[in-house]
């Protein structure tokens, strides 16, 4: 079988900007997704603003695969993850639900993988590559919008992720979260959190001092919401009780 080809993932991307049968685009962007996965990464990285062209397709069911898509392959080509990361930003406000929840989601996971690989950067050569600088500035901002629609009025499903969002969150970065067994129930990256930074010289992007002092503010917002649960639609009071 001949090696995928970067004219073949062309071909597939355009034909899921332009045809216009749905199960068509989406069939095409799922092959495409495969080669760019599966070709050099500098080949793949030429062809990401083609992909991106996908952000403005009137389809909801286009956007959110090529959300999944910007997860899977984000750090492949890694001077270009800020640019891809920014997509997930402008999704949180698309007009359609199922797209914000996936944008929600998989930044959610992305947000995890990222400040890992922050420590393991910072733990191993004491610095922190440009582009891993910039594509956490991109989480924070994304974090920031993700707090807002939490604390604000919107779609009980979409709130219900970024509260989710926060848990991670103050997993990751609250001070008094230092159990890892606790951590370890949650699923999630339980050998990371900002105490593995305690006691060492800080990064300008990683000091834990400030992160601590985030992750305490988002418990309180937590804590808040705790505080109105008898406003809150059933599933987000026990969303919030569990907490």
């Amino acid at each position: 079988m001949a090696a995928p080809t970067r004219d073949q993932a062309l071909s597939l991307l355009a034909t899921a900007n332009n045809h216009g049968d749905l199960a068509v685009k989406t069939s095409s962007l799922k092959q495409a997704k495969d080669l760019l996965l599966s070709i050099d990464h500098s080949l793949a990285a030429d062809l990401f603003p083609y992909l991106l062209e996908l952000q403005s397709s009137p389809e909801s069911l286009v956007r959110k695969l090529l959300i999944q898509i910007i997860e899977e392959i984000g750090f492949r080509a890694v001077e270009h993850s800020p640019t891809l990361i920014s997509v997930l930003l402008t999704f949180l406000r698309d007009s359609d639900v199922i797209v914000v929840k996936q944008s929600i989601v998989s930044g959610t996971n992305i947000f995890g993988s990222v400040f890992e690989e922050l420590i393991v950067q910072f733990q191993q050569n004491g610095k922190v590559e440009r582009w891993l600088e910039d594509t956490w500035i991109s989480m924070l901002k994304f974090k920031d919008a993700v707090f807002g629609i939490a604390v604000e009025p919107g779609s009980v499903g979409i709130k219900l992720l970024a509260l989710k969002f926060l848990e991670m969150f103050v997993l990751l970065f609250a001070s008094d979260i230092s159990d890892s067994e606790k951590l370890a129930t949650k699923g999630g990256r339980q050998a990371f959190n900002v105490l593995w930074l305690v006691g060492g010289h800080p990064h300008p992007i990683l000091d834990p001092v400030v992160l601590m002092s985030e992750g305490n503010r988002t418990l309180g917002i937590l804590l808040n919401l705790l505080q109105s649960v008898g406003t809150l639609p059933g599933c987000l009071t026990i969303t919030v009780v569990n907490w």
